[in-house]
């Protein structure tokens, strides 16, 4: 069976991915928008300019992906793995990482306006 990791561009507004794997998938302008991807390993995935608005990310791994120009406004991303990860001009406003991993993330350019970030590792 092969494994499809080209999803550029892909509509999957709504989907249902919790605990998926897209370790290095090609996302980048992929729809997420309202997603649940809790738990999921994004790690090492393309997402840039992903529209991931709402998108529910809780406990998900996104170490070392590549989120630049990324819109995650009100996504859920509690404890999820961002280690590494650059959202360098991603927009993270009113979005929720309480307990992420944020250590060594890029975020030069990132708007984190009313971001919750108690308990956040940088």
């Amino acid at each position: 069976m092969e494994i499809i990791r080209d999803l550029r561009g892909a509509k999957l507004a709504g989907a249902g991915l919790r605990n998926a794997d897209l370790r290095h998938a090609g996302l980048r302008d992929a729809s997420l928008v309202a997603a649940d991807l809790s738990g999921a390993d994004l790690s090492g995935a393309d997402l840039r300019a992903a529209d991931l608005v709402g998108a529910q990310l809780a406990g998900a791994d996104l170490s070392g992906a590549d989120l630049s120009g990324a819109y995650l406004n009100c996504a859920r991303l509690v404890g999820a793995q961002l280690a590494g990860a650059d959202l360098s001009g991603a927009d993270l406003s009113f979005a929720d990482l309480r307990d992420a991993d944020l250590a060594g993330a890029q975020m030069y350019g990132a708007d984190l306006r009313d971001a919750r970030l108690d308990g956040a590792k940088r």
